[in-house]
């Protein structure tokens, strides 16, 4: 099962970035070719089972994730990207963070009415970037959106948020605070 793959291998760093925190590090997914390639596999069958036309990646590990899968299946990658990143005319959608405030940034011409959207990232806590997210792709489309995230922190309420907005939501790995 993916999910225990996904467990196993992930690193959990205790007190980072402060006391109290564990941080889910994925880099040690990335570092494992076998297991990097499973998510990949994973993710890209259920793109072209559902029928996925954009592929959004979601600044910046989401890119890791959602470029192999677009080229896999042969689907436009977007990129969702923080403020002052990406040239042009954008939409911006403003959003809270523990600290402050932060943008997120998307090309208008990016995403059409008819677009089949999946918004791929590495992990959601409280759903604030992935609402962002959401809100952009909201200006020109009105479709269901889905999320699907490497990595789910299911103490805190990204989940609940999404799918009480009306959109799928896949996780591929769920932790809750007291998983090491």
């Amino acid at each position: 099962m993916l999910e225990k793959l996904i467990k196993k291998n992930i690193t959990s760093v205790p007190n980072f970035p402060k006391k109290g925190i564990i941080f889910r590090d994925i880099t040690s997914l990335l570092e494992n070719g076998n297991v990097f390639s499973r998510i990949i596999d994973n993710i890209s069958m259920y793109a072209k089972k559902n029928r996925i036309t954009k592929i959004i990646g979601i600044d910046s590990r989401g890119f890791i994730f959602a470029s192999p899968v677009a080229y896999k299946n042969k689907i436009p990658l977007v990129l969702a990207r923080k403020k002052g990143k990406l040239p042009g005319s954008t939409f911006k959608s403003r959003y809270k963070l523990e600290y402050g405030f932060d943008e997120l940034h998307l090309h208008r011409n990016s995403i059409r009415k008819n677009d089949k959207v999946l918004v791929i990232d590495d992990l959601i806590a409280t759903g604030g970037t992935a609402v962002a997210c959401l809100n952009l792709v909201k200006k020109t489309n009105n479709k269901k959106v889905n999320f699907l995230f490497i990595v789910e922190l299911s103490d805190l309420p990204g989940r609940a948020i999404i799918e009480k907005l009306g959109h799928n939501f896949i996780s591929l790995s769920r932790f809750n605070e007291e998983d090491q």
